[in-house]
């Protein structure tokens, strides 16, 4: 491959790291908001039977109990879902994981071999100036050996 082409691909690989980079940080934020989320109808779940039981320990009628059940049930589901979204979240965001550091193995990788090419090429140049130096040498020897 040509430099440029390697110039090229590394390129693309940088930008594939870095919009893997903004999908890890759109990931984590969203999996962030989502167990914020899940805590809060967690507390709320607890603060809700917490009033209900104190409600309770006063006489009340079987309507508002079975409001009270209704409810609970609601908000338990709510908990729940959002349980599961947060889970999903934060699976979302180990796989966005994953994908910036297979990138940034793409990127290591390819700069590795832009380097190896560079030194193989840099060394190759100077083999080359070593023969026309040794040409150059050889010649000029040559021609004060015959002039002598």
């Amino acid at each position: 491959m040509s430099s440029s082409t390697l110039s090229l691909l590394l390129e693309r690989a940088e930008a594939e790291r870095d919009a893997a980079a903004q999908g890890l940080h759109a990931a984590s934020a969203q999996a962030q908001a989502a167990r914020t989320q899940h805590g809060e109808l967690t507390g709320y779940r607890q603060d809700y039977q917490q009033r209900w039981t104190q409600t309770f320990t006063r006489a009340t009628t079987m309507d508002i109990v079975g409001c009270y059940n209704s409810f609970g049930q609601r908000l338990d589901q709510a908990v729940d879902t959002q349980g599961h979204v947060a889970t999903h979240a934060d699976q979302r965001q180990h796989r966005a994981r994953e994908a910036l550091r297979q990138a940034e193995l793409r990127v290591a990788a390819l700069r590795q071999l832009i380097a190896r090419r560079e030194a193989e090429a840099a060394k190759a140049d100077q083999r080359r100036e070593q023969r026309t130096a040794d040409e150059f040498a050889a010649r000029a020897h040559l021609r004060r050996t015959a002039d002598i």
